[in-house]
């Protein structure tokens, strides 16, 4: 595909070529050469090919008595079908500030689900001349990090419903027990080492199998799951909507076990959460274990540990927890790790990515979900209480165009021509959308750190326009508000924002959280409605409030919270633009990630599994059978 773009430098009509062109026309450095040049041994790394690399966590070791560098977090108003230019900006900064400043940058960012990048998004390498580069292998398979979550996911799955379904036929607890801890051929029974943890767990200090009493037999065999207690689904990393609600159990072996289950895609796994959140590998089979994945008629807890198979969820994850090495179009270095959804996870990068990346450059450029409301307020909320990270300041994206659909401009429609009030000058509509970016830059200063606006500027912005919006940005509190064209001009279209974000990197700052702990689950979901929403107040389904009951008793309530949410409004409902006031919010349910370290309430109407739309982008997508190159993914 050839793109028709007007130079903003040039003023000429210039055909531009698709991303993955682009992409696909870079001279790449080898891999190699890129860990060289931070400084990473060649004993750190393993290689996947000549340009990317898993970096081992023996590297964090070595390095960890340096200073870190300069954490900044790329953020956005609230998305719009016009897409604001978040991981475009996040890359071209980084390009600026390594390849055109001359100093030591590197980029850490989310791996893409592939839902999305054969749904309708695309890929998510960043786009134009601001890309990581292999595009095609960022955007599919990578290293395989995803598929392992699957795997362990779905063998959690497996293990809960076969635990049941086992229990359930064998009432007498010594047989279930010598089931699960059987003779070798000598005839010793032995506990493993997960089967030991679980003994602890219980308040059981014995080795020994045979030592065990009936009761403690009974204790540790059976965990009398509850059907309806079931909270533990099954993933997959595509979109596929018929799979959202299904019923398991149906085969003549499994008779009287049927119930109803359900796939979310493999990003919104708890176990991604983890990945994302661990700190290293013994941390990670530690948050494993803590899973919870159903309750017993009790109305107690049942964990991943419960089951026995968090020592394998481990041995499945073990690759995955290594960030993968890569760069972007301008041979800087970057991060590839984790990849959850921001409005139904967390939506940031690894903390392993970022803690390495701030012991090897100066500056480290990440990237957090969605508008500032979900992904930049996890990032702070959830993410820097766990990495104990110190994050300086906050670049938020914007773009004309967006601000004018959260001004009321006209519906987008995929594949039509733009409407007038997108290409022409429209400053009264402009204006009327402002309401949302002021909104945003003014919960990032909430927290205490610096704001740099991003104007990611398109060929029909015009410069009334763009001086509006700098205009605003400043007056709500900006450090400085730049205009940017990374997006064909690459690092070099992102100098003047490089400069400014160094220079707010200098200033001081006061990082705090939006909340303690230790208000009540409550307290801490009406803070951030009232606080980041602007909401008048909060409502709770029936099911809601039970939930709130049941984690308070169990222990749950110090957790930070993941509010799933619209990505589309500051709001619960997606149609709702700008910066509204008089609303309130619904929490419909609450669920609990515990091995992750947070709870997340549902507002509103939640999906967990994309559906496809009539049209995927997938049909753009082919392999050119002569060269083997990609074709058509964007």
């Amino acid at each position: 595909m050839i793109r028709n773009f007007t130079s903003t430098r040039l003023n000429l009509r210039t055909p531009v070529p698709s991303d993955i062109e682009i992409a696909q026309e870079a001279t790449l450095k080898p891999i190699m050469q890129i860990a060289e040049e931070l400084g990473i041994l060649p004993e750190e790394l393993e290689l996947y090919g000549n340009y990317k690399a898993k970096i081992k966590l023996e590297s964090f070791e070595r390095l960890k008595g340096r200073p870190d560098g300069k954490y900044i977090d790329v953020t956005a108003i609230t998305p719009t079908p016009l897409g604001e230019g978040k991981t475009t900006t996040t890359v071209g900064l980084s390009q600026a500030i390594g390849a055109h400043l001359g100093k030591n940058v590197m980029t850490v960012i989310r791996q893409p689900s592939q839902g999305p990048t054969f749904g309708i998004k695309g890929g998510a390498a960043g786009g134009g001349y601001s890309q990581i580069i292999p595009m095609e292998d960022f955007n599919l398979h990578l290293t395989g990090d995803i598929h392992a979550i699957t795997a362990a996911h779905n063998l959690c799955a497996a293990a809960l419903d076969a635990r049941i379904m086992h229990e359930a036929k064998t009432p007498d607890d010594n047989k279930l027990f010598d089931a699960l801890c059987p003779p070798d051929k000598q005839g010793n029974r032995k506990f493993s080492p997960t089967m030991l943890r679980r003994l602890k767990k219980l308040g059981i200090d014995k080795t020994d199998p045979n030592d065990l009493t009936d009761e403690e037999k009974s204790r540790f065999a059976r965990l009398d799951i509850d059907f309806d207690g079931v909270q533990w689904r099954r993933v997959i990393d595509i979109n596929d909507r018929m799979l959202r609600e299904i019923q398991v159990g149906l085969g003549k072996d499994e008779a009287g076990h049927e119930h109803g289950s359900g796939y979310d895609i493999t990003v919104a796994s708890e176990i991604m959460a983890i990945l994302a959140l661990t700190t290293d590998l013994a941390d990670m089979r530690e948050r494993l274990g803590r899973m919870v994945v159903a309750v017993n008629r009790k109305g107690e807890a049942v964990t991943a540990e419960d089951l026995g198979v968090a020592g394998a969820l481990t041995v499945l994850m073990k690759d995955a927890i290594k960030p993968n090495l890569m760069q972007t179009l301008e041979g800087t270095p970057a991060i590839v790790h984790a990849g959850p959804f921001a409005n139904i996870a967390h939506g940031n990068s690894s903390i392993i990515a970022d803690k390495i990346a701030l012991k090897l450059a100066d500056y480290v450029i990440t990237e957090s979900g969605f508008g500032a409301d979900i992904g930049m307020e996890k990032f702070f909320d959830i993410k820097c209480r766990y990495s104990g990270l110190i994050p300086q300041v906050v670049v938020l994206v914007a773009t004309v165009r967006a601000l004018k659909m959260h001004g009321g401009g006209p519906k987008v429609v995929a594949g039509k021509p733009l409407a007038p009030e997108y290409t022409e000058e429209n400053l009264a509509l402009l204006e009327k959308g402002l309401p949302n970016m002021v909104q945003h830059i003014e919960n990032a200063i909430k927290f205490g750190v610096n704001v740099v606006v991003a104007v990611n500027s398109f060929a029909n912005d015009t410069s009334a326009e763009v001086e509006m919006v700098r205009k605003a940005a400043i007056e709500a509190g900006a450090m400085d508000a730049v205009v940017s064209r990374h997006w064909m001009e690459g690092g070099m279209g992102a100098i003047a924002l490089a400069e400014a974000v160094v220079k707010a990197c200098e200033q001081p700052s006061d990082f705090q959280f939006l909340y303690p702990l230790g208000m009540s689950i409550k307290e801490k979901i009406e803070t951030i409605a009232r606080e980041i929403y602007r909401a008048d107040g909060v409502d709770y389904s029936p099911e809601a409030d039970a939930k709130i009951e049941q984690f308070t008793r169990l222990g749950f309530a110090d957790l930070p919270l993941c509010m799933a949410k619209t990505h589309l409004s500051f709001t619960d409902s997606a149609p709702v633009k700008g910066a509204p006031r008089g609303f309130r919010v619904t929490i419909s349910d609450i669920r609990a990630s515990v091995g992750a370290g947070f709870l997340y309430p549902l507002l509103g109407t939640m999906r967990t599994m994309p559906g496809l739309p009539t049209r995927p982008v997938f049909y753009d997508v082919d392999l050119d059978l002569e060269t083997g190159k990609v074709l058509g993914l964007f």
